[in-house]
């Protein structure tokens, strides 16, 4: 599997910018247009199935790297903010009554990518702030 690893990470990258640039896109479209697409069933499982793809290929890459949570300082915080705080954030940035909050939230989530982002890219658990 470790000939694979550059396709694995092209894989992995792809999914995660597919995913925020979805997430993204979902909620502009729901904040800003009132458009209910973004939240129409063969929406959400196209979001499923791409986190899908990004969660299969890091754990491929967990594998073949053999860099783990709880091991790896950086990825501990990455996977700590994928789960609870990225995940949460928009899922009820798509889901709250109030377009204030849903902005927010928005927000919120878009912010928390972007820290993802930028641990996986420094490898540091600070991220750009390290």
């Amino acid at each position: 599997m470790e000939i694979y690893y550059l396709e694995i990470r092209a894989v992995h990258m792809a999914a995660a910018f597919a995913s925020g640039g979805f997430f993204l896109l979902r909620a502009l479209a729901l904040n800003m247009l009132g458009a209910a697409w973004p939240m129409s069933a063969w929406v959400r499982f196209l979001s499923y199935c791409v986190d899908t793809v990004l969660f299969t290929a890091a754990l491929m890459l967990i594998v073949i790297t053999h860099q783990y949570p709880f091991v790896s300082p950086w990825l501990t915080v990455k996977v700590a903010l994928v789960l609870p705080v990225y995940f949460i954030l928009g899922y009820w940035a798509l889901r709250a009554k109030r377009a204030g909050v849903r902005l927010a939230l928005t927000f919120a989530a878009v912010a928390a990518f972007l820290l993802i982002y930028s641990i996986a890219r420094t490898h540091n658990p600070l991220g750009i702030f390290g």
